[in-house]
C-alpha cells in the first residue's frame, strides 16, 4: 500500500476554536495517527483572564497572545486555518467556513462565549465587555482618553462625569477590572496630570447579587469587597442595572452619570447550538453527554464555555481555563482510545481552586479547604496565571512587566491608539444629552 493511500485513510479531526480547550486538544493529538485542522476567526491564542490588564494599560496585547501557527509549528499533523465558521453540516460531516467546506471524521467545538446583556442587547453599544484583544485595546483607549479630556474640560460637572467609571458585574472579571482602574487612577496616573487629580476618579462596581465573587467562600467575597474599598472603589451590592445609555446607568430610581461603563455581568455561549441543531440551555450552551459528545452524534464533541457540564455538586462547571484544558485533553484521549478500540470513563473535572486579584498586591484564593488572602495569595495568583500563558517569551515578558510595575508604578503601555487628537465619538455622544439639557435649563 502506498504512503499516500495510508495518509488518505487517516481520521480527519477538525477543531473549531483555538482557545484553551481547542488548543489543548490539538496538542494532545500531536503523536496520534490523525490529521488535525484547527479553525479560528483569529490567528492568535488569547489568555482572556489577563485582558483586563491590557484594558488598564498594565500589559501589551502581545504579552497575553501568541500566533496559533507559531504554537503548532512543530506539530506535523496539524493545519491551521484562519476563517469565520458559519455552520456545521452534520449529514455531510463538514464545517462551513466562509467559502470552504472542511470535511471531518470527528469534530471538536470549542468556540467559547460572548457577552450576555440579559435581553438588553442594545446596552452593548454603551457598555462594552471584555472578550477579545480588540475589546481590551478599545477600553484602554476609552479609559485613558477620559483622563485626557478631563484635563482640558472647563465644566466641573462634566469633568466629574468623565472621571466616573462604572463596572457592571461582581464576578472575577468585574472585581479585577474595578481594582485595576482604581489603582491606575490613584497610583499609576497620580503624578501625570496638572489640571486634574486622577486620584479623584470614582470607580463604582455594581452587582445585582448579595455579594461579590458568588462562587467563592463568603469570607473571601467579603475580603475582596473590603480590598476594593481600600483602593477607593465603591461597591454596590443588590443593585441591578435597569437602564444603560451613553451617559450612565440606572439602578432603579437612581442614576449614576459616567462616561465609561464596562460590562462584566454575564456571558453567553457561541452559536454552536444553532450550528448543531440542538436545544441550548438558557446561556446558549450545548448540553453534552458525560463523554462530552453531543447526544446522538458520538463523533461530535463540545467543550469549554460552549458546553454545559455538571460538576460534582450538580452545578455547571465554571467557564475557566482549567476546565477547558482538562476537557480538551480528555477529548483527545477519547479519540485516541477510540482508534485503539479502548473505552474511557466519563469526563471528570479535577478542581484546582479559584483565584481573583484586587489590585497589584492583593488576591483571594480558594483551593479545597485552603483559603488565602493578601500578598501571599497574590503571589500564588501571579504564578498560576504565568503558568497558563502559552510560550516562554510571554511568561517571561509578563513576569518582568509585573515586577517593574510593582516596584515603580509605571505602565509602559499607556498608549492611546486608533485615533488622533482627543475626540472620541462615544464620549462626544455621552456629553451631548447633558449639553442639551443645560441649554434647555438656561432658556
Amino acid at each position: 500500500m502506498s504512503t499516500s493511500a495510508t495518509e488518505a485513510k487517516r481520521p480527519r479531526i477538525v477543531i473549531i476554536g483555538a482557545g484553551f480547550g481547542g488548543l489543548t486538544a490539538a496538542q494532545s493529538l500531536a503523536k496520534a495517527p490523525v490529521d488535525v485542522t484547527i479553525v479560528d476567526r483569529h490567528n492568535y491564542h488569547l489568555f482572556q483572564p489577563l485582558l483586563y490588564q491590557v484594558a488598564t494599560a498594565g500589559l501589551a496585547p502581545s504579552d497575553i497572545a501568541s500566533p496559533v501557527r507559531s504554537i503548532l509549528r512543530q506539530q506535523k499533523n496539524a493545519t491551521v486555518m484562519l476563517a469565520e465558521v458559519a455552520g456545521v453540516d452534520l449529514v455531510r460531516r463538514e464545517v462551513l467556513a466562509e467559502d470552504r467546506r472542511i470535511g471531518f471524521d470527528k469534530l471538536i467545538v470549542a468556540t467559547g462565549a460572548r457577552h450576555a446583556y440579559f435581553g438588553h442587547d442594545d446596552w452593548s453599544r454603551y457598555a462594552p465587555g471584555l472578550k477579545q484583544i480588540d475589546d481590551a485595546t478599545y477600553l484602554r483607549r476609552r479609559i485613558l482618553l477620559t483622563f485626557e479630556k478631563a484635563e482640558t474640560e472647563v465644566d466641573e460637572a462634566e469633568r466629574r462625569r468623565l472621571l466616573n467609571f462604572v463596572v457592571v458585574g461582581g464576578g472575577p472579571t468585574g472585581v479585577e477590572m474595578a481594582g485595576a482602574i482604581a489603582e491606575l487612577a490613584k497610583r499609576a496616573l497620580a503624578a501625570d496630570f496638572r489640571a486634574i487629580d486622577p486620584r479623584l476618579a470614582h470607580v463604582v462596581l455594581v452587582e445585582a447579587g448579595p455579594r461579590l465573587l458568588p462562587t467563592f467562600d463568603p469570607a473571601l467575597s467579603e475580603a475582596a469587597r473590603r480590598a476594593l474599598e481600600r483602593l477607593g472603589a465603591a461597591v454596590r451590592l443588590g443593585s441591578a442595572v435597569t437602564g444603560c445609555d451613553a451617559g450612565g446607568v440606572a439602578l432603579g430610581s437612581e442614576r449614576i452619570e459616567a462616561r465609561t461603563i464596562i460590562w462584566a455581568a454575564g456571558v453567553m455561549a457561541s452559536r454552536a447550538a444553532q450550528w448543531l441543531g440542538v436545544t441550548p440551555d438558557r446561556n446558549a450552551r450545548v448540553r453534552v453527554s458525560p463523554d462530552l459528545t453531543v447526544p446522538g452524534h458520538p463523533d461530535v464533541f463540545v467543550i469549554g464555555d460552549t458546553a454545559v457540564v455538571p460538576g460534582p455538586d450538580g452545578n455547571p462547571l465554571p467557564g475557566v481555563a482549567p476546565v477547558a484544558k482538562q476537557q480538551g485533553a480528555y477529548v483527545a484521549a477519547r479519540i485516541i482510545a477510540d482508534l485503539q478500540g479502548r473505552a474511557l470513563p466519563p469526563f471528570h473535572y479535577r478542581d484546582f481552586g479559584s483565584l481573583a486579584t484586587v489590585g497589584r498586591k492583593y488576591a483571594v484564593v480558594q483551593m479545597g479547604r485552603l483559603r488565602l488572602t493578601g500578598f501571599i495569595a497574590w503571589l500564588l495568583w501571579c504564578t498560576a496565571h504565568i503558568y497558563f500563558l502559552i510560550g516562554f517569551r510571554n511568561r517571561l515578558s509578563v513576569a518582568m512587566n509585573w515586577v517593574w510595575n510593582y516596584l515603580t508604578f509605571q505602565r509602559g503601555t499607556r498608549l492611546i491608539t486608533g485615533i488622533s487628537g482627543s475626540r472620541m465619538d462615544e464620549i462626544a455622544e455621552a456629553a451631548a444629552p447633558t449639553a442639551k439639557s443645560d441649554m434647555r435649563g438656561a432658556a
